[in-house]
């Protein structure tokens, strides 16, 4: 992610501000990937913390205008937990945006969320024809880390989880190309075996012992479709990941020299995945200097590499498939 020039003073911007350090609001324009200091405001501004523009006065921003159901105020901490689920959306639709999807010059359609709070049942997550349906109550960190148990999830994150959710959707899309299905079943395999029965195995016997040769988790092992979505929410990771190093104004020495490199526009995948595998080896070093969880601990096999260059390629061509 970027760091951004404040337009009305000095010091940086982040993603998520609502106003500089100056006290002065601020709103985020993911068109022009900049901040601005006047209205029109998202107005989900007061209700749940949205710090993007709005087409106009009243209206929703681009972001909060996908969501389509949103979470019952009456369950305990769903607006909180709504609020800090619909900023890992903006960061995600961001990430995508510099890949051209889901922006005014996308011809396709764009996601269509229902945010749910879990009351007396479970709320279920996943995607079907374009909806993405997920569960607020995971921003809680106790819900996630219970979610993480019981899923064998160790990494599970709201901003992860929304990138393997909307990766799914990605797919509907792509799918749409004849093309594209003929090259993901030789890479992936057929998405056709039946699903339901493939996810039973999978959580009754778990995954095959040499899976770490073959996928980057244990989860993407249980069916293509759930291949595809890991091997996409991990490559927005890697991408993201050096971006914001980009960004912050740090180096490496396996970092691109000469000009001020782009993750995002960079083409060579083996180049990309090189650099982020090396940066998230120091950042976990990092990490464990404060006693925390490694942020990138993934294994990435000769396999993993290819898959990852297929689904470089095929999001990199954006939304047009160019």
């Amino acid at each position: 992610m970027l760091v951004f020039s404040n337009p009305v003073g000095a010091g940086p911007l982040w993603f998520n501000d609502l106003a500089t350090r100056e006290g002065t609001p601020v709103a985020y324009d993911p068109q022009a990937r900049a901040f601005l200091p006047m209205p029109p405001f998202c107005v989900n501004r007061e209700r749940i913390g949205c710090n993007w523009i709005a087409p106009e006065e009243g209206a929703f921003c681009r972001a909060c205008a996908m969501t389509a159901l949103a979470p019952d105020p009456e369950i305990p901490n769903a607006i909180e937990n709504w609020a800090e689920t619909e900023a890992a959306k903006r960061w995600v639709i961001d990430n995508l945006g510099r890949w051209h999807w889901f922006r005014p010059e996308d011809p396709g359609a764009s996601p269509v969320f229902h945010m749910l709070a879990d009351g007396h049942t479970l709320a279920a997550m996943g995607h079907g024809d374009g909806v993405v349906t997920i569960s607020v109550s995971e921003a809680d960190p106790v819900v996630r880390v219970t979610r993480r148990e019981a899923l064998d999830e160790p990494y599970r994150t709201i901003i992860g989880h929304l990138r393997h959710e909307i990766a799914h959707m990605l797919w509907w899309r792509l799918s749409l190309r004849e093309d594209f299905l003929v090259a993901f079943r030789e890479m992936f395999g057929d998405e056709r075996v039946d699903y339901t029965a493939a996810l039973k195995k999978h959580y009754e016997q778990g995954p095959g012992e040499d899976w770490e040769m073959f996928y980057l988790t244990s989860y993407a092992s249980a069916h293509p479709h759930e291949d595809w979505a890991e091997t996409v929410a991990h490559l927005i990771h890697l991408t993201d990941i050096t971006d914001s190093f980009v960004a912050t104004g740090l180096t490496s020495p396996e970092m691109p020299t000469g000009h001020k490199w782009d993750p995002y526009s960079e083409p060579d995948t083996a180049k990309l995945i090189h650099v982020a595998a090396s940066l998230a080896t120091g950042i976990n070093h990092v990490n464990r200097s404060m006693g925390l969880s490694e942020i990138y601990p993934f294994v990435l096999s000769e396999t993993a590499h290819r898959k990852l260059a297929f689904v470089h390629d095929w999001l990199r061509r954006g939304a047009q498939g160019r």
